[in-house]
């Protein structure tokens, strides 16, 4: 595999303003390519692939300590869809008393007191 069939392969979702989120065949496809090429500096790595050379140091890093497994945080991690079901109706829950205790304060109510 070329460096520009895995910078085409590039499949990332922006999380926020600066943060990226790339998907598992993509840093599969970097952190082989490292292994392929270890004179190569991450720096020149970083160039190829349009990914922060400290990102790709970061991948290499938990490769080494995962066993040799590629990790991807997000959706992917969770054990079972039941598990990933009951994260989004925790994180479902925390956003809609947080919004309610946002509209307490407007209205002057004071936050109860869980006991």
């Amino acid at each position: 595999m070329t460096v520009l069939d895995i910078v085409d392969s590039c499949a990332y979702v922006t999380m926020s303003r600066n943060s990226k989120a790339y998907d598992q065949e993509f840093k599969e496809n970097v952190i082989n390519y490292v292994l392929e090429h270890p004179e190569e500096k991450y720096t020149a790595l970083g160039n190829k692939f349009g990914v922060h050379p400290t990102t790709i140091g970061g991948w290499m890093k938990q490769y080494r300590s995962n066993d040799n497994q590629v990790i991807v945080r997000g959706s992917g991690n969770y054990a079972s869809d039941e598990a990933k079901e009951i994260a989004k109706l925790k994180k479902e829950l925390k956003d809609t008393k947080d919004a309610l205790e946002v509209l307490k304060k407007a209205i002057g109510i004071r936050p109860s007191k869980a006991a």
